[in-house]
């Protein structure tokens, strides 16, 4: 059962376990029993959780069609390869007119 926060007008933030359903009603102070308001005063506990859970919630919620930083560009590519050293590839011959071939490769799959 999920913890709420609850604020009461005379004594303050008190929080309490209820059942999802009632996720939005209001609840009675433990001090006073006046009803006081659902409301959010802190964030959610994610610093208790494994590093990698952590790590794949992270992933997650970054965009997977968000451009990447020139750091994180360079740091996904290894020095040399054929895709931005500019030097080809073995696995990669090129035409008199420009197009990429892939001997090795797939035939059936046209080059980009």
């Amino acid at each position: 059962m999920p913890v709420y926060e609850y604020l009461c007008d005379d004594c303050g933030p008190f929080t309490n376990m209820r059942p999802m359903a009632e996720c939005d009603e209001p609840d009675d102070c433990p001090a006073c029993g006046t009803v006081a308001p659902r409301v959010i005063l802190t964030a959610p506990h994610f610093s208790c959780l494994p590093a990698s859970t952590r790590k794949a919630h992270a992933t997650n919620e970054r965009s997977a069609h968000a451009p990447k930083t020139l750091g994180e560009y360079k740091a996904s590519h290894a020095p040399g390869c054929g895709c931005c050293s500019g030097k080809a590839s073995r696995l990669m011959t090129k035409s008199k007119s420009g197009a990429k071939g892939f001997p090795s490769a797939r035939p059936w799959m046209i080059s980009h």
